[in-house]
């Protein structure tokens, strides 16, 4: 495999909505480049980077694949790293992720469809990061495909800076090939063939439209520069040699997103788009100087121009598990030159890795080769302590790049194994994806004791579970978990706590007496020692403390942690052979239980801060159904043709909001949420759960019995 040099290298990232056919464009451009022998599809498993056999079962992305194509009409041939991200809300958290790796985006759009709400999400996401796109409609051979409504929808959503460099020929079923509206030339080609255009003059019936496109692309491009303007004044337009090199700076600044027409699966427009991708996408040495921190922590950045004469440095952007070549670790050369055998040092775990077999990724398969220079992208196995988002380089130059920020998990499910076998496999099998997964969650509730699995949505739970059982032979029951509640006091008491026991021999005798009074929310417990004279020896005021923090732990209610709560012990009385620790402990739980009764207990219940994304013709039906849930709206924001919902919802009412969600706007919704505070509990809904809590509580009595 020949090596590249970073400006022979070109990073893209296909990102947009789900089905808008990302996945079939790679394969259509690995088979008409040659790297492939025959088109693979997504419905026949046969996509070179949708392998994994959850993608292949359920026909859509659910990880970044990554793929290279070598491309170019000369002998000077420009290598394409092509990173496959999935286009469905609860996994386009991996686009995200790899789009700092990439120097330009390339954003399907389904050609009936348009711009949809994930669309919209992605390029928010290269907004963020001044990432270059262009635009790709692809699927333009599909029944209702329409150019110039796809046109439409993109203009309203990103601006005038859409413009398109192309214009297909013909339409629907009749889709026979494109036109180059810089070179101003048609390209037909054969419905599923070999993808290799035919060059000829642009069809009469079209002459006028591309004559009119191209004006106003030459007029779009001039805009800002002198001398260009008073070319394109002067003759009417601009020369080739002069237009390419413009358009390349316009798109390299974020001024200008070209728009192109494809069929990934009718193989039509995709060498076209390849030859655009070689001569106007930034190179890798084009790539802005990286930002990072020094490893020794001090508060100085440190930058990396990206080219091969710096100091190696490369970050792992993405982990892989194989079951034969252990973990798998894929990452961008950010940096210097990245040789075969190299040792690098690890500066987020401070450790070590040899680089053995480095190789290119072209789907699931490694292709070796000797070295990789800056701005490249490639793979290695069995480094033994590095994972997502660590960098390594020369230990005589310590950077560490940025680890891409991600949202919370916005769905929470209790997790059980099926059986003891299971049990064993369970905690492996999920720390190997989550190495992979950079949403996922998996964690023990310290107060309803169960094990948790956190994850985007319903779907991605699902899959994890579905790998869990395939992959580790380990099988899992999800159940919606338990809201941890919580108990509170709202007035105040004084009461007296003894325990008095007399058996043969030493008794045991434990006094005291508390006033206890609300705190405000958050504060937990405090426990206050108001002894004064000896009234109990101060050895013993711990064990009340401790009794008080025992009972308080088991609730009064329904058996859920009592919170935000002052205990001031101010007197009681001891007896010097019989009192003891234990008896104090007592005293204390004795005092708690008398307190509760008389202090007006009540119960609390998560509150969570909820931000909803929905297209604005569902805003209605949200704002209805929040409602329903017992939700306060805080606010709404419009942006791009979509609603954003700011709201306070109970957790016990957001359990089953994904699923819900989901049929609520067709599956283009999107949400988040955090805790955020505990509020009281409306009393006709504690009286069911105190009911709920005591018959469950009854049950386990039973059992274990």
């Amino acid at each position: 495999m020949k090596v590249y040099e970073g400006a022979n290298l070109r990073n893209l990232a296909l990102i947009g909505h789900g089905h808008a056919g990302k996945t079939t464009l790679v394969s259509a451009m690995l088979y008409t480049a040659g790297a492939t022998p025959r088109l693979g599809h997504v419905d026949d498993g046969s996509a070179i980077t949708d392998y994994d056999e959850e993608e292949i079962a359920r026909k859509m992305s659910i990880s970044t694949g990554i793929a290279f194509v070598e491309w170019g009409k000369t002998d000077a041939k420009v290598k394409i790293n092509l990173l496959d991200t999935p286009g469905f809300n609860m996994f386009v958290h991996e686009a995200k992720m790899v789009l700092p790796m990439v120097d330009a985006a390339l954003v399907v759009v389904d050609g009936v469809a348009g711009v949809e709400v994930v669309t919209q999400r992605v390029w928010g996401y290269c907004n963020d990061i001044d990432l270059p796109r262009m635009i790709v409609v692809n699927r333009m051979d599909r029944d209702r495909a329409d150019a110039s409504r796809v046109l439409e929808s993109l203009t309203n959503a990103f601006g005038r800076a859409v413009t398109p460099l192309q214009l297909p020929i013909g339409s629907e079923k009749s889709l026979t090939g494109i036109v180059d509206l810089v070179r101003m030339k048609a390209y037909t080609y054969e419905m599923g063939g070999n993808g290799k255009g035919k060059e000829g003059p642009i069809p009469a019936d079209m002459a006028g439209v591309a004559k009119e496109a191209h004006e106003r692309l030459v007029e779009l491009i001039a805009e800002g520069k002198d001398a260009l303007m008073e070319e394109f004044f002067e003759t009417g337009t601009i020369p080739e040699e002069h237009l390419v090199p413009a358009l390349h700076e316009a798109i390299r600044e974020d001024k200008l997103f070209p728009v192109l027409f494809t069929s990934g699966l009718g193989n039509i427009g995709v060498d076209e788009l390849m030859d655009f991708i070689v001569d106007y996408t930034p190179a890798a040495t084009e790539h802005h100087a990286i930002t990072g921190q020094p490893a020794d922590g001090s508060a100085e950045s440190a930058v990396r121009k990206g080219t091969d004469n710096e100091p190696a440095s490369v970050y792992v952007f993405k982990t892989m598990s194989d079951a034969f070549a252990g973990r798998i670790s894929y990452f961008k050369v950010f940096s210097g030159v990245l040789k075969n055998d190299a040792s690098l040092q690890n500066y987020n775990r401070n450790t070590q890795e040899k680089f053995a077999h480095i190789s290119l990724i072209q789907g699931k398969q490694a292709v070796p080769i000797p070295e990789l220079h800056a701005g490249d992208i490639g793979s290695v196995a069995k480094l033994r302590e590095t994972l997502t988002g660590d960098t390594l380089g020369d230990k005589s130059s310590p950077i560490r790049y940025p680890f891409v920020q991600l949202p919370e998990p916005a769905i929470t499910f209790a997790i059980e194994p099926k059986s003891r076998a299971d049990e064993d496999k369970l905690g492996v099998g999920l720390h190997k994806l989550m190495e992979e997964d950079a949403m996922l969650r998996f964690f023990r509730d310290p107060q309803t004791k169960e094990f948790l699995i956190a994850g985007t949505g319903q779907q991605h739970i699902e899959v994890v579970v579905s790998k869990m059982k395939k992959r580790y032979h380990a099988e899992v029951v999800l159940k919606a978990p338990k809201v941890p509640y919580r108990e509170t006091i709202r007035g105040k008491a004084d009461v007296q706590g003894r325990h008095k026991k007399q058996t043969g021999g030493h008794g045991q005798y434990g006094d005291c007496k508390i006033k206890m009074e609300p705190l405000p929310r958050g504060a937990e417990f405090e426990f206050v020692n108001d002894i004064f004279g000896g009234a109990i020896p101060r050895n013993f005021i711990p064990a009340v403390e401790k009794g008080i923090k025992d009972a308080a732990a088991r609730g009064y209610l329904a058996g859920f942690p009592v919170v935000n709560f002052r205990a001031i012990l101010y007197d009681g009385s001891y007896h010097d052979v019989d009192s003891n620790d234990l008896s104090f402990q007592m005293a204390g739980r004795i005092a708690f239980r008398k307190a509760m009764e008389v202090a007006k207990p009540t119960l609390l219940e998560p509150i969570m801060t909820v931000e909803i994304t929905v297209p604005d013709e569902f805003a209605g039906t949200i704002m209805g159904d929040l409602n329903s849930r017992r939700g306060r709206i805080q606010g709404m924001d419009n942006k791009a043709g979509n609603t954003i919902v700011k709201a306070e919802v109970p957790m016990a009412e957001m359990l089953t909001y994904g699923a819900d969600l989901t049929s609520m706007t067709q599956g283009r919704g999107s949400f988040s949420m955090e805790m955020h505070h505990y509020d009281t509990v409306p009393q006709q809904l504690q009286d069911k759960i105190i009911e709920k809590a005591k018959a469950e509580r009854g049950e386990v009595k039973e059992e274990e019995e």
